[in-house]
């Protein structure tokens, strides 16, 4: 996986670090008032106004760069992000002001550090050089290289193309992280998902070469609080016989984007020791096509005993996690958390940078809104309204898997999985695009990590303390 670049120690800079002194646009008069004329002409001439993202060089007396002043404000983490691919790449680079806070100087290492992150597994030139930032002062290093490494995993995991991240294959960077953390794993591979009840997962995942598997690690003190993270792992998603057009079809590497968010937040705990008892459960699937493969109007009985009826077998990412939320709800976890790339129809709701979470919990959802604006990782809550549960209704079992109804598909895919989730009350899904469709300053085009770092807070604040951001 790829490692955080673009930032180094004071002592491993290539040479003295060019100073960079930020400003806002509120903040730029004042300090354009107490320059020199010389500099103040300079900056009009280069008609710099601190707009953010711009950078202005400031010249010495013998021709030499003594420094950038940039538009930038670290109230907001994405400000900086816009300027490593403005500066020269050959230097390393110093903040000349300080952050205020610490928060904004932990604003500033994230927005560098995914700023600089390039996929380039798969290129023979590698990727491109990226300018050197020094650590800022106050930054609390343990915790952004916690957050930039969990997001570079989503992001490394995501774009990884699928005949490089299989089922096999995701349940081996699990085993990284166990081994990392001494944890517990244990994965259950093929039919043997049938012998120990997860028929759902099985069912979706029959039809691949390429085995399907149950997931399960644990972490952690026994007596602590119990936390369960679930994650929707389809490596590939063909839709089965219900299959996708080319042009839906040609993302779909990115369907295990769930699993990477949990398997990723799961490190994210055990790297922080967070006093919890961790358990991250993964349905590992190829949804693929062959003469194994669930039919439209199969009917499968769940891990929960619930008699599930096919209505449409690209709707299969549900039924991996029904039976892994039936899993989850037998030990009655304080807190329990899923993530999905899970419906289309959250995406024409709120567009492909807004999560959709859904919750009965009422505290839960007003915890995740207050981390969201804290780390600047918006989710938005829609409704798990009820009345809609009929639009499940089966006339040859307990429920089917997807409504005919065109309307409020994200709200009856949330309901299925509520019906899998009886004994919990801090439950909350999370339906995720885990994609940048195009790339804006720190989020290039292609795999992305959303709700990531609100679901971390969230946690560290219900059961470990506060988090910076």
């Amino acid at each position: 996986m790829s490692e955080i670049v673009g930032i180094i120690d004071r002592d491993d800079a290539p040479s003295w670090p060019v100073p960079l002194i930020l400003l806002s646009r509120a903040d730029w008069p004042a300090w354009r008032a107490t320059q020199p004329a010389a500099v103040q002409a300079w900056c009009a001439h280069m008609g710099f106004t601190a707009e953010p993202g711009t950078v202005c060089p400031l010249p010495g007396s013998e021709g030499a760069i003594t420094g950038f002043v940039c538009g930038a404000d670290l109230n907001d983490l994405w400000s900086i992000a816009a300027l490593p691919a403005k500066l020269p790449s050959h230097a390393s680079y110093d903040l000349a002001i300080d952050p205020q806070t610490p928060k904004q100087a932990l604003h500033a290492a994230l927005g560098w550090g995914l700023a600089c992150y390039d996929y380039d597994a798969y290129r023979s030139r590698g990727g491109r050089e990226w300018p050197l930032l020094v650590w800022p002062q106050g930054c609390d290093r343990v915790a952004a290289e916690r957050i930039l490494q969990a997001q570079i995993l989503v992001r490394d995991l995501v774009n990884a193309p699928a005949n490089a991240c299989g089922p096999e294959e995701l349940a081996g960077v699990v085993q990284q992280l166990a081994n990392q953390s001494q944890a517990r794993l244990r994965v259950i591979v093929g039919e043997s998902l049938l012998h120990e009840n997860y028929p759902l997962i099985y069912t979706v995942g029959c039809a691949s070469t390429r085995p399907p598997r149950l997931i399960d690690l644990r972490w952690g003190d026994e007596d602590a609080p119990r936390v369960t993270l679930v994650g929707k792992g389809v490596c590939f998603d063909s839709g089965g016989l219900d299959i996708k057009p080319s042009s839906a079809m040609k993302l779909m590497k990115k369907d295990m984007g769930g699993a990477a968010h949990a398997i990723a937040l799961a490190g994210m705990i055990m790297a922080a020791k967070l006093p919890v008892r961790l358990r991250l459960l993964v349905g590992a699937v190829d949804n693929a096509i062959s003469g194994a493969a669930m039919r439209p109007l199969d009917v499968v009985k769940s891990r929960k005993g619930l008699t599930v009826e096919i209505g449409n077998t690209d709707a299969e990412g549900r039924l991996v996690l029904a039976d892994c939320l039936a899993e989850a709800d037998r030990d009655r976890p304080a807190l329990l958390l899923d993530f999905a790339t899970l419906t289309g129809a959250a995406r024409s709701a709120l567009g492909p940078e807004l999560p959709a979470l859904f919750t009965p919990d009422e505290a839960l959802a007003a915890e995740w809104a207050d981390a969201s604006v804290s780390t600047q990782d918006p989710v938005a809550r829609l409704p798990l309204w009820a009345p809609y549960r009929r639009m499940l209704d089966s006339k040859v079992a307990d429920l089917n898997s997807c409504s005919d109804s065109p309307f409020a598909g994200a709200i009856t895919a949330a309901l299925f999985l509520k019906e899998f989730v009886t004994e919990t009350p801090a439950w909350a899904h999370l339906d995720l695009y885990a994609w940048t469709p195009s790339s804006r300053p720190g989020r290039p085009e292609g795999g992305e990590a959303m709700g990531l770092r609100a679901a971390f807070a969230l946690i560290q604040q219900r059961f470990g303390g506060s988090e910076q951001g």
